[in-house]
């Protein structure tokens, strides 16, 4: 089945064409990527310190069709250039994308102009994330199901992440971009760490979610991004705290807390630890960065003093090691209550080296050997569309098996 996913949640225009097979059921599935874009609009949104609605929507419907373009190119799928009329019922498209005259201007120019493609579904990330963002894919999607003549579906963010963690490169197949299905043992444990989620989510069954911890105020990489620009560091801030952490090398002077580390349930809670990192700031005589530090490129930013760059350290790494605390010893606790015999770990801020290192020392350590961790690949950990191609893939190859079972228990609702 060749699939084309649309992802466009947040400040990531991307676009995966997939050739998936193989039965869930039975194992060895496989996903071979024929092409997989991603285009961030990080350095945009940098000078916001996050991301910024309206200018990602505007970013999403200039850049999807270069993005197709592209994907479509590299994967070899498009058949060839149309002779004929296109028939294409402009009216329909209009009223589809009549909020997104750019977007609708530059579908009339290239859709017509090509022939459709071997692509057999087409899904498209349908939350949660920011609104305006989601519905320029969404349109889009249902703007190319309409010319093609293709379902289209609507896919969980989230669920995109739950399955990325599943995901191993084959090195059997050096010439190819191809992932396979790793084996899941249920109960399986999927800790979701991003930019806008931190969820511990219990799945007893293929497509069968609860959501047994979440937080309650900012999500992790938030905390990551408002701590990095307390520090007058850049956006995003997860990578820049993690640099500044990992050049840490003294004894720690600094202790900051662990919310909700012995709250008795599996919630988290991130506000008040960013906000115990701006009292330390104040505290501290040494060390008063800009309040609200202009976002440059790191070559153009100045060159903090030796004594100003411990404290940096200092800070980043003491931060990050709270935020690892917590995360891990929730995810362990929360495996060991309900028996999981697999963890999942994926999201942006699950290509955090720490949090990795520290969820495989404490998985080996205080959870059964048989216990298995998989983490999601660096490549695949923030947003991007091969993972929403997956998460569609396999609920159409579920469905086939277990439809009376999803009807009963419902799809995913992560947020």
């Amino acid at each position: 089945m060749h699939i084309l996913a649309i992802e466009t949640s947040c400040d990531e225009t991307a676009v995966s064409l997939v050739d998936c097979s193989g039965d869930p059921w039975k194992g060895g599935v496989n996903f071979n990527v024929l092409s997989n874009i991603v285009l961030s609009q990080a350095k945009l949104h940098a000078e916001y310190g996050g991301v910024y609605p309206s200018l990602a929507k505007r970013e999403h419907a200039e850049n999807l069709i270069p993005v197709l373009k592209k994907a479509l190119e590299l994967s070899s799928l498009e058949s060839g250039i149309r002779n004929q009329e296109s028939g294409i019922d402009t009216q329909k498209l209009e009223k589809i994308l009549q909020r997104e005259p750019e977007l609708l201007k530059q579908f009339l120019e290239f859709i017509p102009t090509i022939e459709k493609p071997a692509i057999d579904k087409i899904v498209v990330t349908r939350g949660p994330g920011l609104e305006p963002a989601l519905w320029v894919g969404i349109n889009f999607a249902k703007a190319l199901g309409e010319v093609w003549n293709i379902p289209v579906s609507g896919i969980n963010h989230m669920e995109g992440h739950v399955f990325s963690a599943l995901l191993q490169k084959r090195r059997d197949l050096p010439q190819l971009t191809t992932y396979n299905l790793q084996p899941t043992t249920f109960p399986a444990l999927a800790l979701l760490i991003s930019g806008g989620h931190t969820e511990l989510v219990l799945m007893k069954d293929w497509l069968k979610y609860e959501i047994v911890g979440e937080t309650k105020d900012d999500a992790v990489g938030e905390a990551f991004d408002k701590v990095a620009r307390m520090l007058g560091l850049g956006y995003p801030g997860g990578p820049e705290i993690a640099r500044q952490a990992a050049q840490f090398q003294d004894k720690p002077s600094l202790k900051l807390p662990r919310p909700m580390l012995d709250s008795g349930d599996f919630n988290f809670s991130f506000s008040g630890l960013k906000t115990a990192v701006l009292y330390e700031i104040k505290k501290n005589n040494k060390f008063q960065p800009e309040a609200d530090p202009p976002s440059r490129p790191e070559a153009d930013q100045p060159q903090a003093g030796a004594e100003t760059s411990k404290i940096i350290q200092e800070f980043a790494h003491e931060f990050q090691e709270a935020a690892t605390d917590v995360l891990v010893s929730k995810t362990v606790k929360a495996a060991r209550e309900y028996g999981a015999k697999t963890i999942l770990v994926g999201g942006g801020v699950s290509a955090n080296q720490r949090i990795r290192d520290a969820l495989t020392e404490q998985t080996t350590n205080n959870l059964p050997p048989t216990t298995k961790l998989l983490l999601s690949p660096l490549e695949l950990t923030g947003d991007n569309a091969l993972m929403i191609a997956v998460a569609g893939y396999l609920r159409a190859a579920l469905n086939k098996e277990c439809r009376e079972e999803i009807a009963a228990h419902g799809t995913l609702r992560l947020a």
